[in-house]
Formats: structure tokens, C-alpha cells, sequence
């Protein structure tokens, strides 16, 4: 995303030995955090916390402790700016600068989003009838940007007849989004101005919104309000009590129902209301029940769903919309044992499912007029696919995706009838990009469960020679599968002689269903031992050697970070953190936080002693110990909403106060963001610089 003027290749030092780290942990003193102890005991288990103080975010106190590491940071990473900012410069180099998405079709308009050289934030636009029409700019981020520090886009959704934009706007980073609604004749916005919106649809009418309203305090979303434009007040249509729960809403695709979906980590009901009758109350489809989860679409006289009632990765059944309860459903996918359908996309004649068959997605076309289905042909063993923008329900292509981690994503036009697929548009890589240069590959390790767990791995080939530095990624969490991507600021890496592999452990979503159980809950270890297996499969077969290996995760991935340290601080050089979740036991014994209750079906609740002494058993920040560790990068940003800054603060301040060695730790707070980090494009490549310039320092490639 980011742009700047091309400055054409850069010359690297790919061939060069390695190199003797630069950085100074000596360049400053580092700070030290006042020692506060705070007793906590529960189950007869007694933890004491010296720096429970650090959240208290308006003491004086705590900023100025995190303002003293980031002079700290500073200090010591000084000697790597003038490289900080050569791989910036050569990463944008890749970029083209100005730049627009493929063009999609939609109610008689071509939609699309242009990027600007010099410019932050994408410019959303749309022409009428043919791509030689006059633009019309339906939003420009950089406008609502002015004179902030940090922007967000959260939802933009057009009125049916396609004249007002609503949208949401996040100036903080905590993902507390305002609604606007904006008429597209004239540019000026309504009198509606709704905070803490989550999501929002228009119902036929083109005057009235459904939005989902978040709690004020615990971030759930909750509440599903009616409202029409104009009217000072909203209807409140449903609340949601139960905090296992959140919800959200959306339309069909057919735009003849708004569906409400209303989740929990492992169960969900949806609930319906024609489009055309948004006064009429509420349908359910079927009644939550503890494990069932199921997503509906719809079809003309039916609905389609996605359900797990008979397998855990899950069959499709359809049902009539008179008649939409389990009892009725038939039955058109069977489920499987090892393939999983992650989702479905209904349009007039054809439906597509994306399976996801030995950790690979697949995309499996259905015809409604045969009966019959095939899948999507792909060029590559290891690659990354997904359906794209197809707003429209009576059209003959289906537009998808495609990318792997040497050819870069590409956006294809598939004919349904022809069988036949068009390249609209790859993603632009300056710089003389030869993908040939590179070759990718899926490795499998075996856990000592002897569990397979699969590798995702990139390099240069004229560079693969014995033990290389090696960069190894982790998540493992929630269900989400970590893909083989292509990123073009991985080349820096690549070039200077670094390999690049992504571990598919379980806890994610990277084969199914039962991957992801078998990674949560009692089971969570499964994540943090198939990763130090990975690690250990990858020194032993000679891809690396643990004074060249640094690993990387963020978010629920730093909590990996943190457990996989404390088991084995031998096995790494370096740990990159970010938004780490290191404080399991007294962020998920304290409700009162945002998000904390509904993640008891992730984690487990601690109020069960059996939960309880399981996450206490691994919890980073409550597992560590005096002795050597890995040199660290931990990044957080102060406005975080999902992973509190104090954290990673806290974690950092226990660290300096255990390790008895001499690499360095640095912790890094961005003080105006959130989760995600940086908002603008260009900020958030020059982080990126930031991270691989202490990665390549510390295997000594910083040239």
C-alpha cells in the first residue's frame, strides 16, 4: 500500500558474510520500572505482579515509563537509521506509487479505489456506465485525515439506488468506529452522526439503516438498531445479553434479506427480515443450540447453510424460506472428515464453496442448471486464493484471487459457462521482480504427538547454501489460517540471504475445524509445541541453526512469542513481538475488560480451577524466569483496544528485572494507534522498516 517516487533497484549485499550486529545495548541506560507488588491468589495459587501499576494509563507515571523505553529504543537502534531508512526507501522502490484496484460492476456504476503518490490513505471513486465517464469521488480518506495522527476506515456501504454512502471513522486506533452517512450528489453528510458503531446494511428502501451498536464499556457488540434517515431517535430490534456473544449485520447478496448473526466462539443463530419489510420483526432461522454453528445465504425460494450439525467442518443444506428450520433441511455438500468448507457464495445461476483440502483453500464452482461442480484450476502446489469483490447476484463470472509466496496477488475474471479465467490485473513489483529467482516450498514436520504439522517456506535459490538466517512466523489461534501470501517487502529480507517460513500449527484454522480444536482450550500447549517443533525440524534438516533463527507473531501470535520462549530461549537468536497477549491470568480474570468474557471459549474461563491451572501453566508473564533469553522487539501501540498496552509494558519491565544476559530488549509503543499499528500507508512501511532492520541486525545481514 505504500506509496513514494520509485527509486528503481538498490544494490544489496545478499552475498556478503554475516555481518557483526550494530545495535549498542549500551548506548543508554535502560529504564527500569518501579517495583509495586500487588498479591493475587486464587485456587491456593499465590502470584504476585510488581508491575500491575503500569495500567493505570492517566498516571504520569506509566507514560513516562514507556516514553523512557521508547528514548531507550531510540538510543540503541540509532546506529541502524541510516539502514532503517535504505530498506524503507528500497521497499517502497517496489511500489507503484499511484495506482488503482480492478474496477468492479455494480447497479449500472464501476467502483474503484485509487492511491496517490504522496498520499497516506486510499481515495474510493466510481464512474458511471464506463470506465471513460468522469469520476465521481464517493470518499477521500486523506480529507478525514487532516490534522489527525490516526485514521480508520472501519465499513462503507452504498443505498441500494446507490446514492448515499454511509461509512464509519475511527481517529483513535481503539476501533471505536462513528457512523456518517454521506449523499453522493451533493457531498454533504446527514444529521446522523451514531457512535460506537460495529456494522450496518440499508434495507430496500434506500432510508433505513440496521446498525449493530458496541457496549460502551466491554466492546461487545450487542444492540441491532432500526433507523431511519432523518429521524432523531433509532429503534433498538434486539439485544443481545448473553456476553458469550456478539453480533453483526449484513444482506444477502440476492439484497432480499438483512441477516443478523449472532456469535459466540463456537455456537451461532442468524436471524432474517425481508429487505423490502424492514419494519417486520425479526425470523429465526434456527435456535441456538451449545456447538451448532451454522451462516445462511439465499437462493430465490431458498435458504442456503453452511452448518456443522453433522461433522465439524462443516456440510451445506438448503431449505425453503417458508420453512427454514432444521427439520427441513436437505442436504447438497456432505461433510468431511479432512476438508472443510469455509464458505459459500450464492449467486442467480451458480453457487461457489471455498474448501480448504490439506491446508490449502480450493474454490469448487457449482452449476444450478446441471447439478454439477468443479473446481478452479491453480498453477502452484503451495499458493493463497479467495473469492474478491462480487456484488452482484445475476452475473455469469465469479471474481477471485490468486497469489503465492513468489508470484504476486492477482485478481482473475472467471466465465462460469466457458470455464475460462482472465488476469484483470497483478500486483505491480518495480524494481525487475523475476519470480524465477525464488522458489517456494511446504515442508512438514512431525510433533512429538506425531502430529503433521505443515511449513510454508521462501528463499532465493541462488542463495540457498547450508544454515541460512531464517525468519519463522507463528499465530495459531482462533481458527484463522496463515496462508501462504506473496509481500513484496519481503524481498529485502530474501535478497540479503534470509529465509522466510510460515509454521501452520494448530490452534489456526490453516486445516480445518478439528486443526483449530485441537489447538484451544485444554489443548492450547499444541500450538506453543508444534511451533518449537517446527523450529527444531527446521535446524535439523539444515535450513537454519538457532544463532541464525528469529521468530515473529503478533496479537494472539505474541502470546505464542512468550510461551515458546520461556520452553526454549536456546532455540532462538531473536523474538519479534507484537501486541503480545503475555498477561493471560490477569487480563481473563478481569471481566470488567474489553472482550475478556467471550474469550472463555478460546482460553477457558479461570474462574474454573481446571481452566484455571492449565493457562496458569503456560501464561507467559507468569512463567518466566531468571536466566538468558533471545533478544527481543516488543511493539504495542498505546490505544490498543484488543491487546491492553500494559502488557507487552509490563512483560518488558519483568524481563529486564529476570534476564542475566546481555541481549537486548527494546519495547516500542506507538503512542497515537491501536492494534493494527500506524494507519497511513507510508507510516506503516516505515515500521515494517523498523522490525526487519532489527530482524536483519541480529543475524548480522544489516547491510
Amino acid at each position: 500500500m505504500p506509496i513514494h517516487r520509485a527509486l528503481g533497484a538498490l544494490l544489496l549485499c545478499a552475498a556478503l558474510p554475516l555481518m557483526a550486529q550494530t545495535i549498542d545495548p549500551t548506548a543508554a541506560k535502560p529504564p527500569s520500572a518501579e517495583k509495586k507488588p500487588k498479591v493475587m491468589t486464587k485456587f491456593g495459587d499465590r502470584r504476585v505482579d510488581n508491575y500491575f501499576w503500569l495500567r493505570e494509563k492517566d498516571n504520569a507515571a506509566t507514560i513516562d515509563y514507556l516514553k523512557a523505553e521508547n528514548a531507550y529504543r531510540e538510543a540503541v537502534m540509532k546506529p541502524l537509521e541510516g539502514f532503517q531508512d535504505r530498506l524503507y526507501k528500497e521497499m517502497l522502490s517496489r511500489i507503484k506509487e499511484t495506482d488503482e484496484s480492478v474496477p468492479y460492476r455494480r447497479k449500472g456504476y464501476w467502483y474503484y479505489q485509487r492511491e496517490v503518490e504522496g498520499k497516506q490513505y486510499p481515495i474510493y471513486c466510481r464512474r458511471k456506465g464506463t470506465m471513460e465517464a468522469p469520476e465521481e469521488v464517493i470518499l477521500d480518506v486523506n480529507v478525514l485525515a487532516e490534522g489527525k495522527k490516526f485514521t480508520s476506515v472501519g465499513l462503507m456501504d452504498l443505498s441500494p439506488d446507490q446514492t448515499k454512502l454511509a461509512y464509519t471513522v475511527d481517529f483513535t486506533g481503539f476501533r471505536q468506529y462513528t457512523l456518517h452517512v454521506k449523499d453522493l450528489a451533493t457531498g454533504t453528510l446527514s444529521t446522523e452522526r451514531i457512535e460506537r458503531v460495529t456494522s450496518a446494511t440499508w434495507a430496500a428502501d434506500g432510508k433505513t439503516l440496521f446498525y449493530v451498536e458496541e457496549h460502551p464499556e466491554n466492546k461487545r457488540s450487542y444492540r441491532l438498531h432500526r433507523h431511519v434517515l432523518g429521524d432523531k431517535d433509532s429503534t433498538l430490534v434486539y439485544e443481545e445479553k448473553d456476553e458469550l456473544y456478539d453480533i453483526g449485520v449484513g444482506e444477502t447478496r440476492s439484497e432480499k434479506y438483512i441477516v443478523m448473526l449472532s456469535q459466540a466462539k463456537d455456537t451461532t443463530e442468524v436471524l432474517v427480515v425481508p429487505s423490502d419489510t424492514p419494519t417486520a420483526p425479526l425470523q429465526v432461522i434456527e435456535k441456538r443450540k451449545k456447538g451448532h454453528e451454522y451462516f445462511v445465504d439465499h437462493h430465490d425460494g431458498d435458504f442456503f447453510i453452511r452448518t456443522n450439525d453433522k461433522g465439524k467442518n462443516f456440510r451445506v443444506v438448503r431449505t425453503a424460506v417458508t420453512a427454514p428450520g432444521q427439520k427441513n433441511w436437505k442436504q447438497v455438500v456432505a461433510p468431511r472428515q479432512l476438508v472443510m468448507v469455509e464458505d459459500i457464495d450464492m449467486f442467480r445461476d451458480f453457487w461457489v464453496a471455498q474448501e480448504r483440502d490439506n491446508g490449502l483453500l480450493k474454490l469448487r464452482v457449482f452449476d444450478f442448471a446441471s447439478g454439477k461442480s468443479h473446481y478452479l484450476e491453480v498453477p502452484e502446489q503451495v499458493y493463497q486464493t479467495s473469492g474478491s469483490v462480487n456484488p452482484e447476484y445475476d452475473t455469469g463470472t465469479y471474481r477471485f484471487v490468486y497469489e503465492s509466496m513468489v508470484t504476486p496477488r492477482s485478481w482473475y475474471d472467471y466465465d462460469i459457462g466457458k470455464r475460462e479465467k482472465k488476469l484483470l490485473k497483478q500486483q505491480p513489483v518495480l524494481g525487475g521482480y523475476d519470480p524465477s529467482q525464488y522458489a517456494s516450498e511446504q515442508l512438514v514436520a512431525t510433533a512429538k504427538d506425531g502430529t503433521k504439522v505443515p511449513i510454508s517456506i521462501v528463499y532465493k535459490k541462488s542463495l540457498r547454501n547450508g544454515p541460512q538466517p531464517l525468519l519463522l512466523y507463528g499465530y495459531g489461534s482462533y481458527g484463522i489460517p496463515m496462508d501462504p501470501n506473496f509481500r513484496s517487502s519481503r524481498i529485502s529480507l530474501l535478497d540479503r540471504g534470509m529465509v522466510y517460513a510460515i509454521a501452520h500449527i494448530r490452534g489456526g484454522g490453516d486445516r480445518g475445524k478439528l486443526w483449530y480444536d485441537d489447538g484451544k482450550l485444554l489443548k492450547k500447549k499444541h500450538t506453543f509445541t508444534d511451533f518449537v517443533d517446527s523450529a527444531d525440524f527446521l535446524v535439523k534438516k539444515g535450513w537454519t541453526a538457532p544463532d541464525k533463527l528469529v521468530i515473529q507473531g503478533g496479537s494472539a501470535g505474541g502470546l505464542l512469542m512468550g510461551a515458546v520462549t520461556n520452553m526454549r530461549p536456546d532455540l532462538f537468536k531473536a523474538v519479534v513481538s507484537q501486541v503480545p497477549f503475555v498477561d493471560v491470568m490477569s487480563t481473563m480474570l478481569d471481566a470488567s475488560l474489553p472482550l475478556t468474557v467471550g474469550e472463555y471459549l478460546e482460553w477457558g474461563n479461570p474462574n474454573v480451577k481446571t481452566y484455571y491451572q492449565y493457562m496458569r501453566s503456560y501464561s507467559p508473564y507468569d512463567n518466566m524466569k531468571k536466566g538468558a533469553y533471545p533478544a527481543m522487539l516488543i511493539e504495542t501501540s498505546l490505544n490498543d483496544s484488543q491487546v491492553m498496552y500494559w502488557e507487552p509494558a509490563k512483560y518488558v519491565a519483568k524481563l529486564r528485572d529476570l534476564k542475566t544476559d546481555k541481549s537486548v530488549v527494546l519495547l516500542k509503543t506507538i503512542m497515537e494507534a491501536g492494534h493494527g499499528g500506524a494507519s497511513g500507508r507510508y507510516d506503516a512501511l516505515k515500521e515494517l522498516a523498523f522490525t526487519y532492520s532489527f530482524v536483519l541486525d541480529q543475524v548480522g545481514l544489516a547491510k
